[in-house]
Formats: C-alpha cells, sequence, structure tokens
C-alpha cells in the first residue's frame, strides 16, 4: 500500500514508513496491553522487549495507537509512556471508537480489533498480541462478544495470539470464528492455548511446524478468502500458569468482575488485576512471557512473508 494514499490523520514512523515502501517485514503491535493492561513498570519493559524481538528476527516494530488526534504507526517509547500515564486519560479504542476519537483530537490505546483496523489500511499483514478477545461467559442472554472476532472477519491480517483468556467461553469463541470463516492454525501445537494455559481443552483441525509453513498458509489464505487468520501460539512450556492457581485465581477474578458489573471493555483490565492478586504476581509473568513469545513468532512469519 503506498503510505501517500492514506488519510491525513495517519502519521507514520520514518523506520515503518521505509520499511513499507522497501517491502520488508512489519509487525503491528497493539498499545492497550501497555496502556490499560499490565501494571507499571512492567508495561513499557515488555513494549521494549517486544520491539526487540520483532528486530531480532529481521522485522520492524509498529506500535499501534491515537495520539492528539492522529494515528501513530510506529510509536516511540516516550509516546507510549505519555499514553501510559494515568493523567494522559487515555482511551481503550476498539476499530468503531477510532474516528470518532479522532475528530475530537483525543488519544487512545488500540485493542486487537483497533490495531487490526488500522495496521491493515497502512498495508501491515501480521500482528502480535497477547490474548484475542472472544465470546464472554453467558453470552446467549448479554449478547457480549468481543470485536476482535468481528473485526477478524472482514480484516485480511495474521493474529499471533495465546489463544484467548480462560474467563472467555472458549468452546463458543471458536465455534463463533468459524462461523466467521477465520481459520485457527496452531504454532507447533494442535491444542488450542488458553492464556496462562498451554492447552484450555479443545483441539485444533489444523497446526504449523514453522514460521514459513505459517505464512505460507496465511498467503495461500488471503488469496481465496477476505478474513483475518489466527495463529495460535502457546505460552512456552515451562512458563504456564499453575493449574490449581489458575483455576483459583479464575474463581476470584469471575467474582469481581461480576461484583463490579463490569463488561465489554471494561472485563479484561478487572480480570487481569484480579489474577495478578489472586497469583502473587505470577500471572502478570506469564503474560509477559507469552506476549514477547508472540512477538517473536510474529516477526519470524512476516520475515517468510512473500513481498
Amino acid at each position: 500500500m503506498i503510505t501517500d494514499a492514506l488519510p491525513s490523520s495517519f502519521r507514520l514512523s520514518p523506520e515503518v514508513a521505509d520499511a513499507l515502501a522497501s517491502k520488508q517485514a512489519v509487525v503491528a503491535l497493539e498499545s492497550t496491553i501497555v496502556v490499560h493492561g499490565l501494571p507499571a513498570p512492567q508495561n513499557l519493559e515488555v513494549a521494549a522487549e517486544c520491539e526487540a524481538e520483532v528486530r531480532a528476527a529481521g522485522a520492524v516494530p509498529a506500535t499501534i495507537a491515537v495520539v492528539r488526534g492522529e494515528v501513530r504507526i510506529g510509536l516511540s517509547l516516550d509516546e507510549l509512556a505519555e499514553l501510559a500515564d494515568p493523567s494522559s486519560n487515555a482511551a481503550k479504542l476498539s476499530a468503531r471508537d477510532i474516528g470518532i476519537v479522532l475528530s475530537r483530537g483525543g488519544s487512545g490505546a488500540t485493542t486487537v480489533a483497533g490495531t487490526i483496523a488500522l495496521a491493515r489500511r497502512a498495508g501491515i499483514a501480521v500482528m502480535a498480541t497477547g490474548g484475542l478477545g472472544g465470546v464472554h461467559r453467558g453470552a446467549a442472554t448479554s449478547f457480549d462478544e468481543s470485536a476482535d472476532l468481528t473485526t477478524l472477519s472482514r480484516t485480511s491480517m495474521l493474529v499471533v495470539s495465546s489463544g484467548v483468556k480462560s474467563i472467555l467461553d472458549v468452546g463458543a469463541t471458536l465455534e463463533r470464528l468459524d462461523t466467521l470463516g477465520v481459520p485457527v492454525v496452531g504454532f507447533q501445537t494442535t491444542r488450542f492455548p488458553g492464556f496462562y494455559l498451554r492447552d484450555a481443552g479443545f483441539a485444533l483441525d489444523w497446526s504449523c511446524d514453522s514460521p514459513a509453513a505459517a505464512a505460507a498458509a496465511f498467503d495461500q489464505h488471503r488469496a481465496v478468502s477476505p478474513t483475518g487468520m489466527v495463529l495460535a501460539n502457546p505460552v512456552p512450556e515451562g512458563r504456564e500458569l499453575n493449574q490449581v492457581a489458575h483455576d483459583a485465581a479464575l474463581a476470584e477474578a469471575l467474582a469481581e468482575a461480576e461484583r463490579l458489573g463490569a463488561t465489554g471493555k471494561a472485563v479484561t483490565p478487572v480480570i487481569l488485576a484480579a489474577f495478578a492478586r489472586a497469583t502473587t504476581g505470577v500471572s502478570v509473568q506469564v503474560n509477559r512471557d507469552l506476549v514477547v513469545s508472540n512477538a517473536s513468532v510474529a516477526a519470524a512469519v512476516a520475515v517468510a512473508m512473500p513481498a
């Protein structure tokens, strides 16, 4: 995509602009995990680690957010720190929110849905995140479903994630992705990961053993379908949360979310904080490990993609 054709509200960093112009591999990174997900100072440390992993694999990182009425594709760590400062009141931006915030000259961190919508518009095809949003428990009556799913159904983007968080209805999420025509492919696994856990209890129809195989699969998929693809990469072996600790923390987190009446975009921050308290911070380290791993895998896949 020619960056000159982008809307005037888009601003690409020189590094990202040069990479896209020369058809180098670029990996999109979300900003809400830094601003609304992980606690300080781990949030900015993880952001730096993810960018370092992407560069180590030969790709260019492009962290995405909206800053003072501009779409920034390729934020500096200083810009991320500005957004992460509580005094900035940075909004949490899904794809539906971006235009409104731009029109008001506001700032916000992008979710998976927001990130892939902006990344694809800029000509980026691969993104790394921690966990994909999905169908919430009780969605049959609340209709609470992440916009990540529907945005993936209309955006040609490969998203590397460690499955979805166990607070969600994992089975319903996989069924919904199937209905939306979004393939879910395991990376060196035939089991769907559950964020803090390597196995959420569901088998996958497809898997890839290497970045090159994943790149080839997505390249062929996007030639015949307008939807995105999920590459499910489990947290590194030996780094997952203990099952007993996970189950206890999950029960506590669900109870906390219900007590606070959290719904939609407000659920994830509540859940992550509850997990961190229940596991005395161990879940934060697991989150950190899986996010950095996903950035590394996404970069390797992006490098293997045809120009």
